[in-house]
């Protein structure tokens, strides 16, 4: 369990239980002691209002009225609401879109500058753009959840990116390629990457990828990627698609 899920998790058990001790945290979080001591001071200084008293009887009090002072927000899901805003916008259903800029914004300046710096090169890479009204979207599939986390860490860390991949007619083959762009055209989102064994770019819906991930040690370069006129690249944090 990573820092930000265990302490999500002991913030929900202070919330539930009302009044808790250190080692019944730690028996649900599977940490130490000294772990979940170093986690409560860590929410404390978030802006939790967490209380201890001593002696018999005595434990941990989240007081409910107390909350984060800043959402943590990692980059893929700062990343995954600027998509979301971008594609309601550019299909024409985004209603209250000046709050929604503005609630983006505040998201923006809460990111620390290499986060930031992060940010703008995803969003570098991410293309938006009308479906074609003739698009059979009948076997329209889920996306993996683990897809925008394993795409950031590729990408920004210029390694190749693996993944099984399953064509229309359901044939599934194992695919390691370039990750150069991100296509949406809601509500279809496509993988572009270059294909060193084709020796061209591939476009790759997104739906049909499962098991992605980087693959450490490995490097590619950054490709002008040839999109159609009307694909249009969104490049401002909270700006028009």
């Amino acid at each position: 369990m990573n820092i930000r899920i265990r302490q999500d998790a002991i913030v929900r058990s202070l919330r539930r239980a009302g009044t808790t001790t250190v080692e019944d945290l730690a028996h649900e979080v599977g940490a130490s002691r000294r772990t979940v001591l170093r986690d409560i001071c860590a929410l404390r200084d978030e802006g939790y209002v967490i209380h201890s008293d001593v002696g018999r009887g005595g434990g941990l009090q989240l007081d409910p009225q107390s909350m984060q002072k800043a959402a943590r927000l990692t980059v893929p899901e700062v990343f995954a609401l600027l998509i979301g805003v971008a594609s309601m916008r550019i299909t024409g259903n985004l209603p209250f879109a000046a709050l929604a800029d503005s609630g983006l914004a505040k998201i923006e300046k809460s990111l620390p500058a290499d986060k930031v710096k992060d940010l703008r090169a995803m969003l570098e890479c991410l293309h938006i753009g009308h479906l074609s009204p003739l698009q059979d979207l009948s076997n329209m599939g889920t996306m993996d959840p683990e897809l925008l986390p394993a795409f950031e860490a590729a990408f920004l860390q210029g390694q190749l990116f693996q993944f099984d991949y399953s064509d229309a007619k359901g044939r599934k083959t194992s695919r390691r390629v370039e990750p150069q762009a991100m296509l949406i055209l809601p509500p279809l989102w496509y993988l572009v990457g270059w294909d060193p064994m084709r020796d061209d770019f591939r476009h790759f819906r997104m739906d049909r990828i499962s098991a992605p991930m980087a693959v450490e040690g490995t490097s590619f370069r950054k490709r002008r990627v040839p999109f159609e006129d009307d694909v249009c690249p969104f490049s401002e944090m909270t700006g028009t698609a």
